[in-house]
């Protein structure tokens, strides 16, 4: 079973209320290969919410609220989702302050990418996971 981000599925889960949907992505989904999951909603923050971004081992807001403890328990909640389900691969959007693999924004809100992990693909590599952005799986693909 592969676990993916929820709004690569066309969940209206991001940020801003809107999706990034991969019809791919949606068809794992559909034929029930793929479960969705949306860690900053798991760790409780509401949609929309304010953007944000990783700063170091915080993740703060645009307008400067520290939100690391909701991306943790969203971190710790898609672990044990991936756990119950013997998740076989994970796909996550890129770039996310939760769910960005090897490039995630700078923490200056400018579309400036640096090297790091988002919160929860940073505890699922610990923990042994197989995680690809939405590029990735598609070259894969």
């Amino acid at each position: 079973m592969k676990v993916v981000s929820a709004c690569l599925a066309g969940c209206n889960c991001k940020y801003n209320g809107d999706n990034c949907l991969i019809a791919e992505i949606k068809e794992l989904v559909d034929r029930h290969e793929a479960i969705t999951v949306c860690p900053e909603v798991l760790g409780g923050l509401p949609i929309p919410r304010e953007p944000a971004e990783r700063v170091g081992e915080q993740v703060l807001s645009i307008s400067g609220n520290d939100v690391t403890e909701a991306y943790r328990l969203g971190a710790k909640k898609t672990l044990e989702l991936c756990e119950e389900v013997k998740a076989t691969e994970v796909i996550f959007k890129s770039k996310s302050p939760s769910c960005g693999k090897s490039w995630i924004y700078d923490g200056n809100f400018n579309h400036t990418v640096v090297h790091g992990h988002g919160v929860t693909v940073e505890l699922l590599l610990k923990h042994g996971y197989r995680v690809l952005t939405e590029d990735e799986y598609k070259k894969e693909g």
